[in-house]
């Protein structure tokens, strides 16, 4: 992720934190389904998508202002930062 026009938030990220778990912890409390799951590279915790009902990770971001999210779905290998609203494969 060397590119020049990478948000500074995402540059930021020197190891990509991936779940071992693949749930949404906020939808297993509740009882809700999940669509996706995101992993925030601050704290770690693991919460759905947007196409998800409960847009647990987006609400997570609101709370915390943790910027920057990785895909934990198996394959996929890119971040979205919320911040800056820009997606980046590594």
């Amino acid at each position: 992720m060397k590119d020049q026009n990478i948000c500074q938030h995402i540059l930021a990220i020197k190891e990509v934190q991936l779940s071992e778990d693949h749930v949404c912890e906020e939808c297993v409390k509740q009882g809700t389904d999940w669509v996706h799951l995101r992993t925030c590279q601050t704290c770690g915790v693991t919460l759905c998508c947007d196409q998800s009902p409960e847009k647990h990770m987006t609400r997570h971001y609101h709370a915390k202002h943790h910027p920057v999210v990785a895909s934990a779905e198996p394959g996929e290998r890119w971040l979205w930062c919320y911040t800056d609203e820009q997606f980046a494969d590594y």
